[in-house]
């Protein structure tokens, strides 16, 4: 991976990314650079009794013992032809370690997040696992909703909205919260946990851009009384991503002093900082949700 001290995981607010490419058969998969801590051959797994099928067990990699997710299975491709070829992604999301075996890494590319397009919902429908298509020259590169696939493995790694009727009542419905979040699942569930917390005016937005160009059209035509009184955006998305988005909001004089929290599964070192370099308010590890609304509140108060 890059280590040039000027290289995209020290910039802020770009819009760039760097992904790592695999394949799984005939499939060109990518997944974020931010999200992988290591590159291994595969490892002896121990196989687990009454396990998702989609988990192949558990291997022990130094000191720790992590789930292997079977990325084939997963999205419903063919086995490996050449195991010998075969990789363990060891990823960190939502405060989880777990490897995704794959069939072939191939190299690193940096893009930008205007090169990705949101896939349609004819192709794979609501409950698809693909939430970006990276168009290349030569080929088209998708990007998987990795937290989803854990999620679907193991629902308690999501977001829980029986934690929030435990925070008691709270009279927020009059306050407008604007959510910018790529993944129809994850829109869901903020909607439901949000409003259970009394937050019920709310406006959801599929990525960064439809954020921005909406906030411009407030400015714009000076429909003051629109603008969000916070926004909680996530970082990964098509065509503009939540850094991204926060620098201009707060690069913006009518914009800047709206509260912005970042809700991400990639909130660790790198990316934590990244975040307080573009001006962001809060960050929230996904899937704390009692943490977000404890910040929302507290921005609100």
């Amino acid at each position: 991976m890059s280590n040039d001290p000027k290289g995209i995981l020290l910039e802020s607010g770009t819009n760039e990314l760097e992904v790592i490419v695999f394949s799984i058969g005939q499939g060109v998969f990518g997944i974020n650079v931010m999200k992988v801590r290591e590159i291994i051959n595969p490892l002896p797994v121990t196989k687990m009794p009454n396990g998702h099928p989609n988990v192949e067990g558990i291997i022990r990699l130094r000191d720790e013992v992590l789930p292997v997710v079977n990325l084939a299975k997963v999205i419903g491709f063919p086995p490996s032809e050449s195991p010998e070829q075969d990789k363990l992604i060891v990823a960190e999301l939502n405060k989880m370690k777990v490897a995704f075996h794959v069939h072939n890494v191939s190299r690193i590319h940096r893009i930008s997040w205007e090169q990705i397009e949101k896939p349609t919902k004819l192709s794979q429908g609501l409950e698809g696992s693909t939430i970006g298509v990276i168009k290349m020259e030569d080929n088209m590169i998708l990007l998987l909703d990795y937290e989803k696939i854990l999620v679907d493995i193991s629902p308690s790694s999501g977001i829980n909205k029986e934690e929030i009727k435990t925070m008691g009542s709270r009279e927020r419905s009059y306050k407008k919260v604007m959510i910018v979040e790529d993944s129809p699942i994850l829109r869901r569930l903020l909607e439901d946990t949000l409003v259970t917390a009394g937050y019920e005016n709310l406006q959801f937005f599929e990525d960064g851009k439809l954020a921005w160009d909406h906030l411009e059209k407030i400015g714009k035509e000076k429909l003051f009384t629109q603008l969000p009184d916070v926004i909680i955006s996530d970082i990964e998305m098509p065509k503009m991503d939540g850094h991204h988005l926060t620098k201009r909001i707060k690069d913006d004089i009518l914009l800047k002093d709206i509260p912005v929290v970042i809700f991400s599964s990639l909130i660790t070192g790198d990316l934590y900082h990244k975040g307080d370099r573009v001006g962001a308010n809060a960050q929230v590890s996904k899937p704390e949700i009692v943490n977000l609304v404890e910040n929302i509140d507290k921005l609100l108060a």
